[in-house]
């Protein structure tokens, strides 16, 4: 069983050192990736920032995995193989932060939507650490012995980017690690790295419902089967469904994200659809959520005489499992980062959230691969008590347009990188 090593004082100093003489470089990289985000599976730009900053260090770089993904391997003799995730997406929201940096990138969709894109949950922060801590490990070399893959992630955000660079043959260019670990940004204070056991996060599943039925002239709805009401029942119906069918000591979210349907205010149109997610821990209740959804969008249908050919389609578009770190290495590694930043900077008893991620699929065919999920704060600490004498528990939320990553954590969260890889590295 791999295990989390604290480090020994020089070599923290040492750390430190390095990153402090590069924070200039890496706020210039953050502000850069910031004023110019990607969507899922369009991280073009970004994956380019990630593989010219590696290929740079003397990692061997493979790119296009699962479409945008890359994953670059370092190896330095003997010992573990420690993977590192950094998610490469940006948020369909309008920043509204103000700063000088700000994005106004505007993207097109594959539906033909425009949408607003910015970094607004820190996978900015992601990609920036995860190449400033790469520097860290080239430079310190001489200090540890092991192999270390490197992972820029495409399509967090929609739940199937992971899924995809495994799907793609992730394992074909990568050895077999003995350990995952993953970062994220938190809406704490700077300096406060929460590595807490167990389930952290829900599983989730995004589902899209499109009915369909016969359009026709608005001023003759008796001649059509309309899939606007249809679809209104519909959510009106869903909403029910967690209290009617869900133990109550269970957690289960369900719910609509999206309703899209016709154009016109005298046209009923022909489709309908609903845009679905839901949340859950325990894999019944995500088959009872998903036989609701299902049963409810036939009975609508049918109610409104829908032939057998026209009832709901329903797409499974992506998804994840709950997200459960491996008790012992979130436990030594929450005592080794106590070294590094002391015991009033590491929280270790943070309750689970049903927000989701899916940085754990990149196990892929290796499910007993121990795994940690680190959050760091990357709150101005002003700001944040600001937010809590007002009795706000923090002042923003991860999607939120005003999702600020003070530039004091872009530094302080590379160390926490490079202490959490070497540390599960065998030291010299």
């Amino acid at each position: 069983m791999i295990t989390s090593t604290s480090l020994p004082p020089d070599l923290i100093a040492r750390v430190d050192e390095i990153v402090d003489a590069d924070s200039e470089r890496l706020v210039d990289l953050f502000k850069t990736i910031h004023r110019n985000p990607e969507l899922g599976f369009m991280e073009i730009q970004t994956s380019r920032q990630i593989e010219k900053a590696l290929q740079n260090l003397g990692f061997d770089v493979t790119t296009g995995i699962g479409k945008t993904g890359i994953a670059a391997t370092l190896r330095n003799g003997g010992g573990p193989v420690v993977m590192y995730r950094a998610d490469m997406d940006a948020n369909a929201v309008q920043e509204e932060t103000g700063l000088d940096y700000a994005s106004d990138v505007r993207v097109t969709r594959d539906d033909g939507t425009e949408v607003p894109v910015a970094h607004m949950c820190g996978h900015d922060a992601h990609v920036t650490w995860l190449i400033g801590m790469a520097n860290v490990l080239v430079a310190l070399k001489d200090r540890w012995s092991g192999t270390v893959v490197l992972i820029g992630q495409p399509a967090e955000e929609p739940i199937t980017g992971a899924k995809a660079m495994v799907d793609d043959g992730l394992y074909n260019f990568i050895p077999a690690p003995d350990v995952l670990i993953g970062m994220h940004t938190n809406p704490d204070p700077v300096g406060a790295v929460t590595s807490s056991p167990g389930p952290r996060m829900a599983g989730t599943d995004q589902i899209d419902v499109r009915f369909r039925g016969v359009g026709g002239h608005g001023s003759m709805p008796q001649k059509t089967k309309d899939p606007v009401r249809m679809a209104a029942l519909a959510v009106v119906e869903f909403g029910s469904v967690v209290q009617a069918s869900i133990d109550p000591s269970k957690t289960a979210v369900l719910t609509v994200g999206s309703i899209q349907a016709g154009a016109d205010n005298n046209v009923i149109p022909s489709e309908a659809l609903i845009k679905l997610n839901i949340r859950w821990y325990d894999p019944e209740v995500r088959e009872t959520l998903l036989s609701a959804i299902a049963s409810i969008s036939e009975s609508v249908a049918r109610t409104f005489g829908v032939a057998d050919d026209l009832l709901p389609e329903i797409t499974m578009k992506g998804g994840s499992s709950p997200l459960i770190t491996s008790p012992e290495l979130a436990a030594g590694m929450a005592e080794s980062l106590t070294s590094a930043i002391g015991a009033d900077n590491v929280i270790t008893d943070l309750p689970p959230v049903i927000s989701s991620e899916d940085v754990q699929e990149l196990k892929g065919p290796h499910p007993d691969m121990p795994f940690n999920y680190l959050m760091v704060g990357v709150a101005d600490r002003e700001v944040w008590q600001a937010a809590r004498d007002r009795g706000d528990e923090v002042p923003f939320t991860q999607h939120n347009p005003n999702y600020v990553v003070d530039l004091e954590a872009i530094g302080y969260g590379t160390k926490i990188a490079a202490y959490a890889v070497l540390g599960l590295l065998d030291q010299a």
